[in-house]
């Protein structure tokens, strides 16, 4: 498994191309990150570079699809985003679906689908995948309408693009539904990137209820190519944390173009 950093996560307070090189000194080539507006791009870049580190991905700027009224808005965010991921090589865009907004569920799901078809074009153009984000509603998101990976494999088979995918949060969905290993082996094709924490608490995944260990192999031997990136909560330093996530959970002597993700 192909273990990614949240730099906001462990190295928030640093400035953004050093919590770069910190991950890279700890031995990950494959970082992310949630807000790209406020960063100086090229700058970003040539740090990637630099230290041989690749960003798996980054969010949109707009996430209300829940709502037709707000369709256009999330669209252009979406054009910009894809824009500063192609000058940062970012292949992946996360984008949460909106807050429930009261009207009737089908309408909100026929919503989001009809946001990511509209999204073809812009998709398409740019070569990023756009990835909807299913979490919890019970600890960390209350309101937020997709809570179901289920619902969301559904939206993405509706939607039936190379370019639409699903990002598949452990955690988030530990606390929904369980079940994860079945969950994610039989959906392979519709998930682009997998997260990580602990149950509860959101924190070291060492920490909590899932077995990681167990979790990783099986999903390795269904033929998952990607990466699972590390979003939790350290409960020591950020460091040993993450050194301690790669004694545990990174699989020793790969390299960068060795693990197969898109």
């Amino acid at each position: 498994m192909r273990l990614c950093v949240a730099i906001p996560c462990f190295f928030g307070n640093l400035d953004f191309c050093d919590a770069v090189r910190r991950a890279a000194a700890l031995g990950y080539d494959a970082v992310e990150t949630y807000k790209w507006e406020h960063l100086d791009l090229d700058k970003v870049k040539a740090t990637l570079d630099e230290c041989g580190v690749e960003m798996l991905s980054m969010c949109t700027t707009e996430w209300r699809m829940t709502s037709p009224e707000h369709r256009g808005l999330w669209l252009e965010g979406l054009e910009k985003s894809c824009a500063a991921a192609n000058k940062l090589g970012v292949k992946r865009l996360i984008t949460q679906v909106g807050q429930d907004t009261g009207a009737p569920r089908e309408e909100q799901h026929a919503s989001i689908v009809a946001a990511l078809r509209a999204a073809k074009p812009i998709l398409e153009k740019s070569g990023v995948t756009v990835m909807i984000e299913p979490l919890n509603t019970y600890v960390n998101h209350p309101g937020y309408y997709l809570w179901s990976a289920y619902e969301g494999f559904d939206i993405i088979k509706e939607v039936n693009h190379p370019n639409v995918k699903l990002i598949y949060d452990i955690y988030h969905q530990q606390v929904m539904e369980g079940n994860i290993v079945t969950s994610v082996t039989e959906n392979l094709e519709l998930i682009a990137h997998l997260h990580c924490a602990a149950h509860p608490g959101r924190i070291d995944p060492w920490l909590g209820e899932n077995n990681y260990n167990f979790i990783f192999d099986k999903i390795d031997e269904a033929g998952y190519t990607g990466a699972c990136g590390l979003e939790y909560k350290p409960t020591v330093g950020a460091e040993e944390s993450l050194r301690k996530a790669m004694e545990l959970y990174g699989k020793k002597g790969l390299k960068h173009g060795e693990h197969g993700s898109e």
